[in-house]
This record gives structure tokens, sequence and C-alpha cells, in this order.
């Protein structure tokens, strides 16, 4: 079961990228998820709580797929029901973790790309025509307009170009620390060729997620008595959610940390369940990281031979509109991941990852994600550079809930 968590407290961010479907292409900013397998758009057949104008939804012309369509027999979901009719139109329901919803339809269309060397190629790829969208939780629904799954199962839009050809079923994003977004790529041409940290998926149970293999939680590089966990990977997560036991340990270890310093429990503020005041507003998480400490996830084994995913003060906790900081890692088990443990986009700032379903692993490397790395002869640089574009990958870009739609950027196309 695929699980996405959005974010569900008051500050919310989304890294969406903007990407072109149809012929004539249209530009979709879809939130970039690795924690589900299926893309979507909100799709006008007519929609129902739909977010978007009309004029910005998809429109199907007569493309949807047939129940007998592989893809249709690959989707896997829970909320799908069996077809009765092999000639049936491919139905698809999808749930969230925070029990937002799309159901819609699968159809087939041209995806638009601008390949690494330039070159382009407009291979046709299945996604959901979205037209009924359910929020139900009490904040407003993602001001995106719809999802680009890049799990691991076959209808994902990376596993769908792999068994085209088109590229590796690898994906690489790098999300930035300072509001400029970052970047997106699929296939391996992103890949540093050294000074990656790598760790193995796990295998067993097969998962459609990007599982790890166990870890144990380091706080300040000592052992907080938590070992043989599994995390997902997952992009589609605002927040990095740990199992209850986990999160009482780390939980207790800051409080412990904190006593005698200038930082007071804040319970007037709401914005996350654990937050601090200091005698003055805070305006960045640089004022207060010297308070806290590095928490750690060591993967693979001891401490010589362990695979080390580090997370700084500054990749776990997160300032208010109050001035206030707040812990940005939150008890998963509360809100129903029972014993799921989730990395998500706070702890992937600053951090190129890479998702390998080739080798069966993901790795991560420290990374200004505010440029392009040179893996061509001129094709670094900064993001915001023309010459940076051709190079076919997605920009990133960072969305807010209650964005105005028309101050999206619109210089990040796939």
């Amino acid at each position: 079961m695929c699980r996405k968590v959005r974010g569900c407290f008051a500050t919310w961010m989304y890294y969406y990228v903007l990407l072109n479907i149809g012929n004539p292409p249209k530009l979709f900013d879809l939130d970039i998820d690795t924690g589900s397998d299926l893309t979507w758009v909100q799709c006008d057949a007519p929609c129902n709580g739909c977010t978007k104008p009309r004029d910005s939804q998809y429109k199907p012309n007569h493309n949807t797929l047939p129940c007998s369509h592989l893809l249709c027999s690959g989707l896997d979901l829970p909320q799908s029901k069996p077809c009765d009719d092999p000639d049936d139109q491919c139905d698809y329901e999808i749930g969230y973790s925070d029990h937002a919803s799309s159901v819609g339809a699968l159809v087939s269309d041209e995806f638009p790309l601008r390949l690494e060397n330039g070159s382009t190629m407009h291979p046709h790829l299945t996604f959901g025509c979205g037209y009924d969208q359910q929020s139900p939780g009490p904040h407003p629904p993602p001001p995106t307009a719809g999802i680009l799954g890049l799990g691991r199962g076959k209808v994902s839009i990376s596993s769908q170009l792999s068994s085209l050809g088109v590229t590796k079923n690898v994906i690489v994003h790098c999300l930035s620390r300072d509001g400029k977004g970052g970047f997106l790529s699929i296939g391996d041409e992103l890949v540093p060729s050294y000074g990656v940290t790598w760790t193995s998926l796990a295998l067993k149970p097969p998962s459609k997620n990007y599982k790890t293999g166990p870890a144990e939680i380091l706080f300040d590089d000592k052992t907080t008595g938590v070992k043989g966990v599994s995390f997902v990977f997952d992009s589609g997560s605002s927040y990095t959610y740990f199992n209850a036991e986990a999160y009482q340990a780390v939980l207790e270890l800051v409080r412990k940390d904190l006593k005698g310093k200038a930082l007071k429990d804040s319970k007037e503020d709401k914005s996350l369940p654990v937050c601090w005041k200091d005698k003055r507003a805070l305006k960045s998480v640089h004022d207060v990281k010297k308070y806290f400490k590095t928490i750690s996830l060591r993967f693979g084994g001891s401490q010589k031979n362990g695979h080390v995913f580090q997370i700084p003060p500054e990749s776990y906790l997160i300032i208010t509109e109050k001035g206030n900081v707040c812990l940005g890692i939150l008890n998963g088990t509360e809100i129903g991941l029972e014993d799921y443990n989730i990395i998500g986009d706070i702890s992937f700032q600053g951090i190129m990852v890479i998702y390998d379903n080739e080798k069966q692993r993901i790795g991560w490397i420290p990374s200004d994600c505010d440029k392009l790395p040179n893996v061509g002869q001129d094709n670094g640089g900064d993001l915001s550079e023309e010459e940076a574009y051709p190079r076919g990958f997605g920009l990133i870009g960072e969305l807010f809930t209650g964005t105005d739609a028309s101050k999206y950027k619109k210089d990040g196309e796939l």
C-alpha cells in the first residue's frame, strides 16, 4: 500500500516539478512523490474537488485505457475495484495516509521530454486522469495539479521510461535549503562517480516503497538504543516520521540536552506537536541550531562498516510564523503509520538522493542543490542561468499552502 504523508500541520511545504503532457503540450505542476507509483493530474471529465480552474486541468480525448491493459492490472491499489469486463475503462482509486484520495481513469498521452544530450522524445506514458479529488483533513488541499509518482511499481513514470528504453530506472532529486527549489532527474546521468554513500533496499518481504534495511538511530554520534529500524525514503512526505519507540527516545534526548538552556517549551504554539520559544522571536534555524545535536541513521552494521545518513538540526527543525522552533520529526504511530519510519523532505534538504532501481539501492551525498552537477562539458551551473536548462532535467520549486497559482515559477520543465 502506498503511503503518502502530506503536511499534516500548519507549516506546509510542497516540492513540485513542471511537466509537459499532451500534443500540443500543456504544463502541469506536480508534487514529487517517491512514496507512490501512480502519476495523476486533475482532469476535466468534468472534475469534482479539483483546485485548478478548468483551463488548467487535463482534457482527455478518447484515450482511456481498457481493463485488459497490462498497467491496469499492475496498479495494485487496495482501493481500486476489479473490472467486470476487460473492455471497460481502467478506473483507479488511490488513497493516502492523510486521508486524501483521487479517483479517475488511466489514460495514455505524449510526454515531451528533453534528454541530457539535448535531443527530444515524445513517449506515450500511462497516468491517471483524476476526476474526483477528496481532501477531508482540516487543512486546504495541495496547491499542485497532481502527483508525479516515482515509486518502484510498474506504473511509475521512471519504470515506464525504463521499460521503453528511454532512461535507466534511476531517480535523482536534490532539494534546496534556501527556497530556490533544486532539481529532479530520471536516469543515471547525474549520479556522481564517487563520494556517494549507498545502502541496499529491503528485498524481503517485497516492497513497492523505497524501504531500506535495518538501521540504528544515533544522537550526537551516540547510540539511542533504538536498532533494527527500517526507513522509507519518501519525497511525498513533508516531514520525517519515527515510530513511537524511536520518536520517544529521540525526543527525550533532545529535551534532556535543552535543560538549562535558553529555549523553553511553547505549549501555546500548535504549529507542530513539540515547539520551543526563545526570549525573542526566532527568524532562522541558524539562530538556535547550536542548542541541538545531529541525529544519524546508521545502516548496515557496525560503526566501522555502517553507512550513515546524517540529519543535522537544520534538517529536523522548523521556525514557525510565531517565531518559535519546532521539531520536524513526528510520531508516525500516532497518525496511523504503525511501525513505518519515513524520511521526508525536511531531512532531504541540501542532499542529492539517488533511488537506484537498477541495483536495488539508495544513495546520498551532500550537495549544492542550487546548481546542476557538471556531468557534461558546459552543462553545470546555477539553476537561474538559461544555459543550464537544455540539460532537460526538471527544476524543482517550493509551494506553500495558499500560494497563488499565478505566482508559480515557470522556469523548470521536464
